[in-house]
């Protein structure tokens, strides 16, 4: 029997969300965007009326109202859009338990085998169903693999279904630009192009020894996804998703100048993802920061930590080594970001006789006892003394802002 799995994906969600709830809204252009007062003033997404005027996701607010003086600027409400996606995924649940999400607003069903409906059927019951109950609309790819469902529910927007089956994927998914493909990024595509691919089907059809030499396995991955060979199940809707790292980024209230305004934000970020690891158990070996310079150039770097760990102080002291390594100071910080991979899940404690192993325990322990703190009192009951020599810059939370954003899409 030939799978038939539904991509759901909920159209503009932000702005939609908001619409409904601010009728005024609906027949004006509309973005919910950042704060501009603490430089995170940019698009997280637009309503239909407001794409008419060729706003992008991530684009400043300011350079938005230039092309559109009319739009209205909204903030964002994260634990209002989960309870909308929460009303969505209800609706989903009547029809199968095999429920993958993909963030906030998207989830993959798989109702192969449903005995009263076919995949067609059920898609347009949803999408009827979730503009009636809930006041937003989705739109719906349907194929035979996961791959090819998500296109489809990209295709053709909003309020809408999308088949696409061997019969007809060349036809609609092989002249789409390859950028359009998941798991390819803007460095894939701009690779890509620099070798005259442009199309998913120029990626179907390009030689394997080519694709091997310039992205290694991922490249005949890529090709067997552009050719619909995408064979991963939708997991069930209780299994918990693999995690592969886990990372906070921020733009800073202002630039940062020095190696001390650096140490201050990698250090709350630090905290962050060592205590959101502990909560999960992980200890991880391999460290990663972004930097992003207030000419908008940014790079990532990442090195091997000496032994898996969940302590911030270690992610602080590896993340400013590699900071040192690799960044000349020619332009001011705007933003940074942190990250750690590679967990090792059966992490045993091998004690040296330099006691580092015990140094780190002793470091865990006490990290354990302030996150305590930090639950019952709130993050800011207790900080380190690094935090505390620029108040102003050190005043975020990315652990408590991370709690909706992770659920969001880009």
């Amino acid at each position: 029997m030939e799978k038939e799995i539904l991509h759901v994906d909920c159209n503009k969600f932000y702005a939609s969300v908001e619409c409904y709830l601010h009728p005024e809204l609906k027949d004006k252009p509309v973005a919910v965007g950042g704060s501009e007062e603490t430089r995170h003033g940019i698009i997280l997404t637009k309503n239909e009326i407001a794409s008419k005027y060729n706003l992008t996701v991530g684009e400043p607010l300011w350079k938005a109202r230039q092309k559109c003086p009319e739009l209205i600027i909204v903030p964002p409400n994260f634990p209002v859009y989960v309870e909308f996606s929460k009303k969505v995924r209800k609706i989903l649940e009547d029809y199968t338990d095999l429920i993958e999400p993909f963030g906030l607003d998207e989830n993959w069903l798989d109702v192969t085998g449903d005995f009263y409906r076919n995949g067609y059927e059920i898609a347009q019951e949803i999408r009827k169903r979730v503009k009636e109950e809930v006041g937003i609309t989705v739109s719906i790819g349907l194929s035979y693999n996961k791959i090819f469902a998500k296109l489809g529910s990209d295709y053709k927007k909003p309020d809408a279904v999308t088949v696409i089956n061997k019969n007809n994927y060349k036809n609609i998914v092989w002249p789409l630009p390859c950028s359009d493909l998941l798991m390819i990024g803007k460095a894939t595509t701009k690779k890509f192009n620099s070798y005259g691919i442009y199309t998913i089907g120029d990626v179907a059809n390009a030689d394997d020894k080519f694709l091997k030499n310039i992205l290694g396995k991922n490249g005949l991955m890529l090709k067997r996804y552009a050719n619909g060979q995408d064979t991963s199940p939708v997991r069930h809707m209780s299994a918990a998703r693999d995690i592969k790292s886990i990372g906070n980024s921020t733009t800073t209230v202002r630039d940062l100048k020095n190696d001390k305004d650096v140490k201050i934000v990698f250090t709350v970020l630090a905290e962050s993802v060592a205590k959101r690891m502990r909560e999960h158990n992980l200890k991880g070996t391999t460290l990663s920061i972004q930097i992003r310079d207030n000419q908008l150039d940014s790079f990532i770097r990442q090195c091997k930590m000496e032994f898996p760990t969940n302590v911030s102080n270690e992610f602080v002291e590896n993340a400013m080594k590699l900071f040192k390594a690799n960044y000349n100071w020619k332009h001011p910080i705007r933003s940074l970001g942190l990250a750690v991979t590679d967990f090792d899940y059966d992490a045993v404690v091998q004690f040296d006789l330099s006691g580092s192993a015990e140094k780190r325990e002793k470091l865990e322990r006490l990290e354990t006892a302030v996150d305590k703190l930090k639950n019952r009192y709130g993050n800011f009951c207790i900080q380190k003394a690094t935090v505390l020599c620029d108040q102003k810059l050190g005043h975020f939370n990315p652990f408590d802002d991370h709690k909706f954003q992770t659920l969001s899409v880009r």
